[in-house]
């Protein structure tokens, strides 16, 4: 779902008297990546663990988005990256914290995550009838770390921007957490789909706290908004 900026800013502005933080922790703040990969890859530097059907359909997706056909939605279209894709966002983004929901806003796209934090999480039955590009979340407090269980996904997007593939499947569970004294926050992402690979694999993520970022609430995709020149591998 992406809001217009007059939702965005009325959303913003519902939510920001809690942003200072929730009761069991707190990452809330504006986040920026200082450096950017179209390929998401195992943190321990290991292949990604592909079943046979995997590899075939990452093989054919490289090569239909490296000969133009298969469209990248998200680039085209502007429809959400999905997850854990979107957490390579070269772009900023803000997450608000309010009783029982923690809310994630992605100035890519203007995609937006909500994310509710005392409710059970919902079946795979349940799901079914509402898959998602973004997937449906479900968080809670570990500690000072909020852990959240993303699944109930279409298969319309791509696991990254190199074209890596997942079924209805897919399951991320990410554990986010400050560190650096609350200037970074880490996001380290469990990703799993029986149909794609043979097992989980972990992605880790940084991103540093920019407080003085304001959202460009007129980004489309294809043309041209932010200046990404502080991001470190973004094509020029």
């Amino acid at each position: 779902m992406k809001p217009g900026p007059l939702l965005f800013a009325a959303i913003c502005a519902s939510v920001a008297p809690y942003a200072a933080g929730a009761a069991e922790g707190d990452v809330s703040g504006i986040w920026w990546a200082n450096s950017y990969s179209m390929q998401i890859r195992p943190q321990d530097g290991s292949a990604i663990p592909f079943t046979a059907a995997g590899a075939e359909a990452f093989r054919k997706n490289a090569a239909g988005l490296a000969n133009g056909t298969i469209e990248d939605a998200a680039r085209k279209y502007c429809v959400p990256d999905g997850v854990p894709r979107i957490l390579a966002t070269p772009y900023p983004f803000q997450i608000f914290e309010s009783p029982g929901f923690a809310t994630i806003f992605y100035e890519q796209n203007h995609v937006f995550r909500s994310i509710p934090l005392d409710r059970p999480v919902a079946t795979d039955e349940e799901l079914a009838a509402y898959p998602y590009y973004s997937g449906n979340s479900f968080g809670h407090w570990e500690g000072d770390t909020l852990v959240v269980l993303t699944k109930g996904f279409n298969e319309k997007t791509f696991v990254d921007a190199s074209g890596v593939p997942h079924s209805d499947r897919l399951r991320v569970t990410e554990r986010l957490r400050k560190i650096n004294g609350g200037k970074s926050l880490e996001d380290v992402a469990t990703i799993e789909d029986p149909v794609m690979f043979t097992r989980p694999w972990t992605a880790r993520f940084v991103y540093e706290l920019n407080p003085e970022v304001r959202f460009d609430t007129s980004f489309t995709c294809g043309e041209k908004h932010r200046d990404l020149s502080r991001v470190k591998g973004v094509p020029r």
